[in-house]
């Protein structure tokens, strides 16, 4: 699944095959999710399933790593097992709950680290927040890029600058990696994401309400 190469200045570039991604990258908060209880968050995700969803993204920042991986585990009992799982931040944990991969941030440990937890076998995303941080991470062992914000959001207390969709089309430019597009992400923008290159985009605060006919409205809306 992974080659590498060096380059001419003593680096490494991995080159590995690109990750076909959903149009769909939901992100899972369980704080953000009625009380946030076991029961709660794992319906929640069940719906996004029923609505369409192939994948989902475990985030809890604040989260305990004992709470991170009962939400996992319990994730990877009730959903489908041709559901992928990703847990944020935590690559140890992504391995110890048997989840399907880790996304993992700037302020996190770097991808080649990560990748050495997880192995080969797992998938690995990247936060970038420029064309040129994309462009950084093509280089690494990540199989898939995050490019964002695309679009003002609240998600984040302190956000990045926004991009927009021409960071989205730079961004695209630099990587041959699957590219997931974030931050600000609605129905009404979500095929303009698209259309400037991403192959998925991340949606947190748009599927809280109807998770299962939101998500169906997001696959219908980028078919």
């Amino acid at each position: 699944m992974c080659q590498s190469r060096s380059c001419a200045h003593g680096e490494t570039t991995f080159k590995r095959m690109r990750t076909e991604f959903p149009r769909l990258y939901p992100i899972v908060v369980p704080s953000r999710i009625g009380s946030g209880s076991l029961p709660e968050v794992s319906n929640f995700a069940r719906e996004l399933v029923a609505g369409g969803a192939t994948l989902v993204q475990l985030r809890e920042k604040n989260a305990s790593a004992k709470q991170i991986l009962r939400l996992t585990r319990e994730l990877r009992r009730v959903l489908p097992v041709e559901v992928k799982i990703i847990v944020n931040d935590r690559a140890d944990l992504a391995v110890a709950a048997q989840a399907d991969g880790v996304h993992i941030g700037e302020d996190d440990i770097p991808s080649d680290a990560a990748r050495r937890i997880i192995g080969e076998d797992r998938v690995l995303g990247v936060s970038t927040h420029s064309p040129e941080q994309a462009e950084v991470a093509d280089r690494s062992s990540a199989d898939y890029i995050a490019i964002g914000p695309v679009f003002a959001t609240v998600s984040k207390e302190n956000p990045d600058p926004v991009i927009g969709l021409v960071g989205v089309r730079q961004a695209r430019a630099r990587t041959q990696k699957s590219l997931v597009a974030i931050g600000g992400i609605t129905l009404q923008n979500c095929r303009s994401a698209i259309d400037a290159g991403a192959d998925s985009v991340a949606v947190i605060s748009e599927l809280l309400k109807e998770p299962r006919k939101t998500t169906a409205d997001f696959l219908r809306q980028m078919r």
